[in-house]
Protein backbone atom coordinates (compact mmCIF):
# COMPACT_ATOMS: atom_id res chain seq x y z
CA UNK A 1 0.00 0.00 0.00
CA UNK A 2 1.29 3.15 -0.62
CA UNK A 3 1.20 5.83 1.88
CA UNK A 4 1.24 9.50 1.22
CA UNK A 5 2.54 11.87 3.44
CA UNK A 6 2.00 15.32 4.02
CA UNK A 7 5.69 17.45 4.42
CA UNK A 8 5.04 20.89 6.00
CA UNK A 9 7.67 23.33 5.87
CA UNK A 10 7.34 26.05 8.28
CA UNK A 11 9.12 29.15 6.98
CA UNK A 12 10.20 31.84 9.07
CA UNK A 13 10.68 35.14 8.39
CA UNK A 14 11.85 37.87 10.29
CA UNK A 15 11.45 41.57 8.89
CA UNK A 16 12.51 44.21 10.59
CA UNK A 17 12.03 47.83 10.04
CA UNK A 18 14.54 50.68 11.23
CA UNK A 19 12.67 53.20 13.52
CA UNK A 20 15.00 55.42 13.63
CA UNK A 21 16.30 55.70 9.62
CA UNK A 22 12.46 54.81 8.30
CA UNK A 23 14.03 52.05 6.14
CA UNK A 24 12.19 49.48 4.44
CA UNK A 25 11.61 46.45 6.25
CA UNK A 26 14.77 43.80 5.31
CA UNK A 27 17.43 46.54 4.94
CA UNK A 28 19.63 47.37 7.47
CA UNK A 29 20.29 50.68 8.34
CA UNK A 30 23.84 52.56 8.41
CA UNK A 31 25.90 50.74 10.60
CA UNK A 32 23.92 47.61 11.08
CA UNK A 33 24.43 43.74 9.87
CA UNK A 34 21.36 41.99 9.10
CA UNK A 35 21.45 38.50 10.95
CA UNK A 36 20.46 35.54 8.19
CA UNK A 37 17.28 33.71 9.24
CA UNK A 38 17.24 30.05 7.95
CA UNK A 39 13.98 28.64 7.80
CA UNK A 40 13.63 26.36 10.27
CA UNK A 41 12.19 23.04 9.00
CA UNK A 42 10.44 20.29 11.18
CA UNK A 43 11.79 16.61 11.65
CA UNK A 44 10.22 13.73 9.76
CA UNK A 45 8.09 11.52 12.31
CA UNK A 46 10.75 9.20 11.39
CA UNK A 47 13.43 11.39 13.11
CA UNK A 48 11.64 12.00 16.26
CA UNK A 49 10.31 8.63 16.30
CA UNK A 50 14.61 7.89 16.96
CA UNK A 51 15.07 6.38 13.30
CA UNK A 52 15.10 2.84 12.26
CA UNK A 53 16.78 1.15 15.47
CA UNK A 54 13.88 2.32 17.61
CA UNK A 55 10.83 1.83 14.79
CA UNK A 56 12.54 -2.16 15.35
CA UNK A 57 12.69 -2.11 19.21
CA UNK A 58 8.91 -1.12 18.98
CA UNK A 59 8.12 -3.93 16.09
CA UNK A 60 9.58 -6.67 18.19
CA UNK A 61 7.61 -5.35 21.47
CA UNK A 62 4.51 -5.41 19.49
CA UNK A 63 5.09 -8.69 17.38
CA UNK A 64 5.74 -10.11 21.18
CA UNK A 65 2.53 -8.64 22.39
CA UNK A 66 0.36 -9.96 19.26
CA UNK A 67 2.19 -13.37 19.38
CA UNK A 68 0.59 -13.56 23.31
CA UNK A 69 -2.69 -12.66 22.30
CA UNK A 70 -4.75 -15.85 21.00
CA UNK A 71 -7.87 -13.35 20.23
CA UNK A 72 -5.56 -12.12 17.37
CA UNK A 73 -2.66 -14.38 16.89
CA UNK A 74 -3.92 -17.42 14.71
CA UNK A 75 -4.08 -14.67 11.57
CA UNK A 76 -0.03 -14.79 11.59
CA UNK A 77 1.58 -18.21 10.48
CA UNK A 78 4.37 -18.40 12.73
CA UNK A 79 6.70 -19.17 9.61
CA UNK A 80 6.46 -16.07 8.36
CA UNK A 81 7.46 -13.99 11.56
CA UNK A 82 10.94 -12.66 10.36
CA UNK A 83 9.02 -11.33 7.00
CA UNK A 84 6.17 -10.27 8.76
CA UNK A 85 8.65 -7.88 11.32
CA UNK A 86 10.89 -6.42 7.91
CA UNK A 87 7.52 -5.63 6.57
CA UNK A 88 6.24 -4.01 9.68
CA UNK A 89 9.50 -1.99 10.04
CA UNK A 90 9.81 -1.25 6.43
CA UNK A 91 5.93 -0.03 6.63
CA UNK A 92 6.34 2.14 9.99
CA UNK A 93 10.09 3.84 8.33
CA UNK A 94 8.34 4.26 5.27
CA UNK A 95 5.43 5.90 6.10
CA UNK A 96 7.02 8.20 9.00
CA UNK A 97 9.18 9.49 5.83
CA UNK A 98 12.26 7.07 6.64
CA UNK A 99 14.63 5.97 4.07
CA UNK A 100 13.16 2.80 3.68
CA UNK A 101 10.87 1.71 0.79
CA UNK A 102 7.76 -1.04 1.59
CA UNK A 103 8.55 -3.89 -0.43
CA UNK A 104 5.08 -6.14 0.61
CA UNK A 105 2.09 -6.13 -1.19
CA UNK A 106 -1.40 -3.96 -0.58
CA UNK A 107 -3.47 -4.34 2.50
CA UNK A 108 -6.16 -5.08 0.83
CA UNK A 109 -4.09 -8.46 -0.61
CA UNK A 110 -2.10 -9.55 2.49
CA UNK A 111 -5.24 -9.81 4.29
CA UNK A 112 -7.62 -11.06 2.02
CA UNK A 113 -9.10 -13.71 3.13
CA UNK A 114 -8.24 -13.87 7.31
CA UNK A 115 -11.55 -12.47 8.18
CA UNK A 116 -9.99 -10.15 10.74
CA UNK A 117 -12.41 -8.59 12.54
CA UNK A 118 -13.22 -5.17 13.70
CA UNK A 119 -12.26 -6.12 17.45
CA UNK A 120 -8.92 -8.03 16.67
CA UNK A 121 -7.95 -5.07 14.43
CA UNK A 122 -8.68 -2.66 17.70
CA UNK A 123 -6.74 -5.37 19.85
CA UNK A 124 -3.78 -4.74 17.67
CA UNK A 125 -4.18 -1.45 17.82
CA UNK A 126 -4.16 -1.68 21.64
CA UNK A 127 -1.36 -3.55 21.26
CA UNK A 128 0.78 -0.91 19.74
CA UNK A 129 -0.30 1.76 21.75
CA UNK A 130 0.88 -0.20 24.46
CA UNK A 131 4.24 -0.65 22.96
CA UNK A 132 4.43 2.94 22.40
CA UNK A 133 4.00 3.55 25.86
CA UNK A 134 6.60 1.80 27.04
CA UNK A 135 8.57 3.39 24.91
CA UNK A 136 7.56 6.31 25.72
CA UNK A 137 6.83 8.12 22.42
CA UNK A 138 5.40 11.66 22.78
CA UNK A 139 1.56 12.10 22.47
CA UNK A 140 1.98 14.00 19.43
CA UNK A 141 4.26 11.29 17.58
CA UNK A 142 2.11 8.73 18.27
CA UNK A 143 -0.62 10.30 17.41
CA UNK A 144 0.83 10.84 13.95
CA UNK A 145 2.24 7.24 13.85
CA UNK A 146 -1.37 6.18 14.34
CA UNK A 147 -2.89 8.39 12.11
CA UNK A 148 -0.53 7.54 9.15
CA UNK A 149 -1.77 3.55 10.03
CA UNK A 150 -4.93 4.07 11.24
CA UNK A 151 -6.72 4.65 7.49
CA UNK A 152 -5.67 0.88 6.94
CA UNK A 153 -8.18 -0.65 9.10
CA UNK A 154 -10.56 -0.47 6.26
CA UNK A 155 -7.96 -2.32 3.34
CA UNK A 156 -7.87 -4.72 6.62
CA UNK A 157 -10.76 -5.35 8.71
CA UNK A 158 -13.25 -8.03 6.20
CA UNK A 159 -16.01 -7.66 8.57
CA UNK A 160 -19.67 -6.64 6.93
Amino acid sequence: MRLTLLSLFLFVGCATTSASTGEAAGKPAAGETKAAVTPEVPRKLFDRLGGKGAIEAVIDDFLGRVAGDESINSGFAVGHVPRLRQRLVELVCAASGGPCTYSGRDMTTVHAGMKITGAQFDSLVGHLVATLDKFKVPAGEKGELLGLLGPMRSSIVEEP
